[in-house]
């Protein structure tokens, strides 16, 4: 199994399958921003119970910082066995027989026999401060234009999304503009053009919150360790 995106969606799912048995490889542009927030400090924060993310949250202080707590879930992350991170950008897939092949930017291609795409913002993302304009989906994290490109040149549809973030610590807020795929392009975490890929988080189209995608996430995980136990993956 492969899991593109180590954000909220992405992480919790690896970890999810990962416990289950299953053997997981959890790509991320950058892993030391694997399940970052959206905003400085945990204050406020709730995630579902029984998640990755509220067990870490409620290991620490109240309030905590950021940073700290990409640490500690990162820690969690790298001692679950079956996890296997790689930090790499992944630029294009296939599917050939019964695997999906992932191409990178850095050459190696990955083979996978399910892969998820839990890229957030990051589907050609473009990030604004004031009257600035980055390739980004985040501060300081980079866009996945080829991988946004090679979709849409698969003949699924993307539309526009927006969201608007406060950023982190001394950070300015700023908003970000991305693509989705089209409702009619899923069905549920399926992508219907592509048998064995799923899309799953703040890439899929509709609104979204921290406790939304790990609900989604648990779904998503109950759903393929379904599938693949019945053969149907």
């Amino acid at each position: 199994m492969a899991v593109v995106g180590a954000g909220l969606a992405g992480t919790e799912l690896a970890w999810r399958l990962a416990r289950a048995g299953l053997d997981v490889l959890l790509v991320s542009q950058a892993l030391d921003h694997l399940g970052n927030l959206y905003q400085p400090t945990t204050a406020g924060v709730t995630f579902p119970d029984g998640s990755l993310f509220e067990e870490v949250r409620a290991a620490l202080l109240p309030d905590t910082d950021g940073w700290t707590f990409h640490r500690h879930l990162k820690a969690r992350v790298e001692e679950t066995s079956g996890i296997h991170l790689l930090q790499s950008t992944v630029t294009a897939l296939d599917e050939e027989d019964t695997q999906v092949v992932l191409s990178t930017w850095e050459g190696p291609k990955l083979h996978a026999r399910l892969g998820v795409l839990a890229v957030g913002a990051f589907l050609k993302g473009r990030l604004l401060v004031g009257d600035t304009m980055d390739e980004a989906g985040r501060l300081s994290e980079v866009a996945y234009d080829f991988l946004a490109d090679d979709l849409t040149a698969s003949g699924i549809w993307l539309i526009g999304a927006e969201r608007h973030a406060e950023g982190e610590g001394v950070e300015p807020p700023y908003d970000v503009r991305f693509l989705t795929p089209a409702p009619t392009e899923l069905d549920g975490f399926r992508v219907n053009r592509l048998e064995r890929v799923r899309m799953l988080g703040q890439c899929t189209p509709g609104e979204h919150t921290y406790g939304s995608v790990l609900r989604d996430a648990a779904r998503l995980a109950d759903d393929l360790l379904a599938d693949l136990a019945g053969g149907r993956a």
